[in-house]
């Protein structure tokens, strides 16, 4: 029997490459925010992880984004510890497991998480995985093959990003 239902397209993809205590990462959150109303489930934004060695609790508070979206919250989670880098920078795990207790998230849940480390692999993957594309700061984007740097600015970076999905999506004729 054959199944007449239409086939939905795949979404394009745009992977956002970020370290939750940069402050150039904050800065981007308008442009996502931006991106994620204009095109909704038409585009899958995909977080990915590069925290960078200079900020001491980035790559805990990685490890909480995953734990975040575990528990259903991951952008939620992602945009109030963006909101709130210097804070992440002064009070490091505390802050990251008090943001979770803020957004209605087990809080115990996250601190047991950080410290059994149960999503470090994900994170060390992303990393790896960013190095290997070429990504070497944040943020930076990826769809549809081409990396754009978002790090030394944001200008223009969303127009671009614009053109690629609408392109893509023109493509699927979605």
């Amino acid at each position: 029997m054959s199944d007449s239902s239409p086939v939905r397209p795949v979404a394009p993809v745009l992977e956002v490459w970020c370290d939750l205590q940069c402050p150039d990462c904050r800065s981007a959150l308008e442009d996502v925010r931006a991106l994620r109303a204009r095109y909704g489930d038409r585009l899958e934004l995909r977080l990915r992880h590069f925290p960078l060695e200079k900020h001491k609790h980035a790559f805990a508070a990685a490890q909480a984004a995953e734990e975040a979206a575990e528990q259903g919250k991951g952008w939620d989670y992602v945009e109030a510890v963006l909101g709130r880098v210097e804070e992440l920078g002064r009070e490091g795990e505390p802050f990251l497991v008090e943001v979770a207790g803020e957004l209605g998230l087990d809080a115990e849940e996250f601190d047991t998480a950080l410290i059994d480390g149960r999503h470090i692999l994900i994170v060390d993957a992303d990393q790896a995985e960013g190095k290997a594309i070429g990504v070497t700061g944040t943020p930076t984007y990826v769809i549809d093959g081409e990396r754009l740097d978002g790090g030394k600015s944001q200008e223009g970076l969303r127009e671009r990003i614009e053109e690629i999905a609408d392109r893509l999506l023109a493509a699927q004729g979605a």
